[in-house]
């Protein structure tokens, strides 16, 4: 099955014809919702559209862990450089490697040396 991503405000729309030619489905939110909208909608828009989030933004991963969401799955990128150039081949592969965890409910946190995945619904730390 074809990954269905949606490219968050802060990821250039340059990555929409890198993940399409690579052969998954890509939108990016400049043209479905408001550039100022709130990271909820986003993610509501993602969850009923079944498709993976793709973006920069840190805030995606307390939003699933506060809402102890199943979905939507989140393909995180922390790095300084977020461009296609720099990161496309890396993403790429990650995400054909991950997309039954993707597909299944997971998120996906990516540096330039590792990665860190979580399957969803991500459980919140008990800390005394």
């Amino acid at each position: 099955m074809t990954l269905r991503l949606l490219i968050d405000m802060n990821l250039s729309p340059s990555w929409v014809e890198v993940l399409r030619n690579a052969g998954f489905e890509a939108e990016h939110w400049y043209y479905i919702g408001a550039s100022n909208a709130p990271d909820s909608e986003l993610f509501a828009w993602a969850r009923d559209n079944q498709h993976i989030v793709f973006t920069h933004d840190l805030d995606f991963g307390a939003l699933l862990a506060a809402t102890r969401a199943e979905s939507p799955s989140v393909f995180q990128l922390r790095t300084d450089d977020v461009s296609p150039d720099a990161l496309a081949p890396r993403a790429i592969e990650l995400l054909h490697r991950f997309t039954p965890q993707l597909l299944a409910g997971a998120l996906i946190v990516v540096d330039e040396m590792r990665e860190r995945i979580r399957i969803l619904p991500l459980e919140i730390s008990q800390h005394a």
